[in-house]
């Protein structure tokens, strides 16, 4: 699958912490123009055989995907694992143990927010959780929003849940290594989600690119939901710099918090090869579509 096409490989489910079904972000993206999607719940491959026959049913391109957490120097960065096998027992087990201690953490936050003067914010969050295992930071925010503590969920992460801010409780998450090999031996590509969010220093973002590519990392997304245009450039420079290949998604969520709908960014730049090309033997295609 070469030819110019809308592909979304970043997206999220009630699995984790979106709002929509699998089956629903099916619709919308084959409703909103998307011609390959992929779904990438945080550390959670729960929704892939339903997202897959979901899109199969509307004649939608298919890629198998994840988002990865682990931690780079102190740092919570985000990797995106397409086109793997979805049964692989390997990769389950790791995801497994990355999510495993998201409930502590969870317990944690509520505390802080309970010393703060909010008081019920873990059974508050939990309303909002569609898989227990994968409370988050989204949940909690959502529920802050809900109470009228902030009028929406950007406000929630500029007044809490942040590094210096009530309800900041970091987590250790997976190695960077040992989520590329996850990913890479399940038979799929590793890319690094949104670089931009990080806020790196020049320094510390080229030994993020330098590592992941000695893991075997393969993609970087350049277009994506939370990138400016200026940002589109600096990262399509550093996938040039790297060989790596350049990937695209709108990081969708929910209907009301999301800036980006599914399939609404612009193409990628044309100098830059597509993670599609390199994962064209992966993609489960639709009907009348060239594999």
């Amino acid at each position: 699958m070469t030819f110019p096409l809308n592909a979304d490989l970043h997206c999220h489910s009630v699995v984790s912490d979106g709002t929509l079904t699998p089956e629903a972000l099916a619709a919308r993206a084959h409703a909103s123009g998307v011609d390959l999607w992929a779904l990438t719940d945080h550390d959670e491959i729960g929704g892939q055989h339903r997202a897959a026959q979901a899109a199969r049913s509307l004649g939608l391109a298919y890629l198998t995907g994840v988002e990865i957490s682990v931690t780079f120097i102190g740092t919570t960065v985000h990797i995106v694992g397409l086109g793997f096998d979805a049964d692989d027992a390997q990769l389950a087990q790791g995801l497994r143990a990355t999510r495993g201690g998201r409930g502590e953490r969870a317990q944690e936050i509520s505390e802080q927010l309970a010393a703060a003067g909010i008081a019920g914010a873990y059974e508050g969050a939990l309303r909002y959780v569609g898989n227990p295992e994968l409370i988050s930071r989204t949940h909690f925010a959502r529920y802050l929003v809900e109470i009228g503590v902030c009028h929406d969920t950007p406000e929630v992460f500029r007044r809490f849940l942040t590094e210096g801010r009530p309800g900041y409780v970091p987590h250790r998450w997976a190695a960077l290594g040992d989520a590329v090999r996850w990913i890479r031996e399940a038979g799929g590509l590793a890319v690094i989600a949104h670089p931009a969010r990080y806020g790196f220093s020049p320094n510390e973002e080229y030994a993020l690119f330098t590592e992941f590519k000695h893991h075997g990392g393969q993609g970087v997304e350049v277009v994506t939901g939370s990138h400016t245009s200026a940002e589109y450039l600096t990262y399509a420079a550093m996938a040039k710099e790297f060989g790596l290949a350049a990937s695209r998604g709108s990081d969708f969520h929910s209907p009301q918090e999301s800036r980006t709908d599914l399939g609404a960014l612009p193409p990628l730049p044309s100098s830059l090869q597509p993670v599609w090309e390199l994962l064209a033997s992966r993609i489960q295609p639709a009907p009348g579509l060239p594999a």
